[in-house]
């Protein structure tokens, strides 16, 4: 026959148990919250970098070259409206043309992608 001491746990056996697991989901459930925010992130960046390539293409391809200086627009992706500026400023050569185009949310003033593309004149 068993002694009592070999019988299983103690009470404060279990409470350090308990406590070690406690610290372990916790760590856990910070760690799907943080992914879950990095998630977002990365998802509006995506579709901020869409709204770019779409406004390069359209300088690229327009027929006509975009006019010096800054234009603003918006522009719906993925249910969202984004904010775009272009900026197009003469370079070193003088039939190259470098156009800057910088997106972020409507109501936010963070850059989420920023792309540059070099156009000739004609």
């Amino acid at each position: 026959m068993r002694q009592a001491a070999e019988q299983g746990f103690t009470l404060l056996e279990m409470l350090v148990a308990l406590a070690v697991l406690s610290l372990a989901v916790l760590a856990l459930v910070n760690l799907a919250g943080e992914n879950a925010r990095t998630e977002g992130v990365v998802e509006a960046r995506t579709f901020a970098a869409v709204v770019a390539e779409n406004r390069a293409v359209e300088a690229l391809t327009s027929r006509e070259p975009p006019a010096l200086g800054e234009t603003n627009g918006t522009e719906e992706e993925a249910s969202r409206i984004w904010r775009w500026t272009r900026s197009v400023s003469e370079t070193s050569e003088a039939e190259i043309l470098r156009v800057d185009i910088a997106v972020m949310l409507q109501n936010d003033d963070q850059i989420l992608s920023e792309v540059t593309v070099f156009r000739g004149r004609r």
